[in-house]
């Protein structure tokens, strides 16, 4: 069965990408500031929370453009 898809489902699948791609960037950067300045470093942190940001929000964004949505528009 194929589905249609509306613009902003499809929108939301392409930043979906966009914030995984993020939170993979975000863990190359946890991995040098953790080198450069420890664990203890605010910067560590911060980008840490980044991936779980980046991470959830792309998880969000890709959910809600796969999902099978009717069509509520009145006939």
């Amino acid at each position: 069965m194929t589905r249609k898809q509306n613009i902003t489902q499809k929108f939301s699948v392409v930043f979906a990408y966009i914030f995984y791609a993020f939170a993979v960037t975000s863990v190359v950067a946890v991995g040098y500031y953790y080198l450069q300045h420890g664990g203890d470093h605010p910067s560590v942190a911060a980008w840490a929370a980044a991936i779980v940001f980046f991470v959830g929000g792309g998880v969000v964004l890709h959910v809600m453009g796969r999902a099978d949505i009717p069509d509520f528009r009145i006939k």
